[in-house]
């Protein structure tokens, strides 16, 4: 992984569009089914829309039905962060991006095998690199 992005809030709300920074420095939600990622099918890597980290390859995409992009596993588990959360009365892991702190969405253990993982993300938080799958 890459050395580690510190900006002040101030930065963050200047590179980040208004709802970007709410999801991505607010650890705020996309509505389900609004996403431009929710039925993506295309080859490529998802990076972190705040850094450019690697997160999670279209591989491990799958259709959770819940709204939101969903993966098995990350790309790189060194460039994600589980968090527990515990806000709105719920107990939930979170996934930050390990590289610049921002929120991710969140993973659950109801996906799919081979590992049982659902990382439910929000498509605010990615950027698809579809030319990192052509440079085999």
């Amino acid at each position: 992984m890459s050395t580690e992005v510190n900006r002040t809030e101030e930065e963050w709300k200047e590179s980040l569009s208004p709802d970007q920074y709410r999801v991505l420095r607010e650890k705020g939600t996309e509505r389900p089914f609004t996403g431009k990622y929710v039925n993506t099918k295309d080859d490529g890597t998802y990076l972190c829309a705040a850094c450019g980290a690697e997160l999670f390859a279209s591989t491990t995409k799958f259709d959770s039905g819940t709204g939101w992009p969903s993966f098995t596993e990350p790309a790189n588990a060194e460039n994600v962060r589980l968090v527990p959360d515990r806000s709105h009365f719920m107990k939930r892991t979170e996934v930050v991006c390990a590289r610049c702190g921002s929120h991710l969405g969140h993973v659950f253990d109801d996906g799919p095998m081979p590992t049982g993982m659902r990382y439910c993300i929000n498509s605010i938080s990615l950027e698809l690199d579809a030319d990192s799958s052509e440079q085999a």
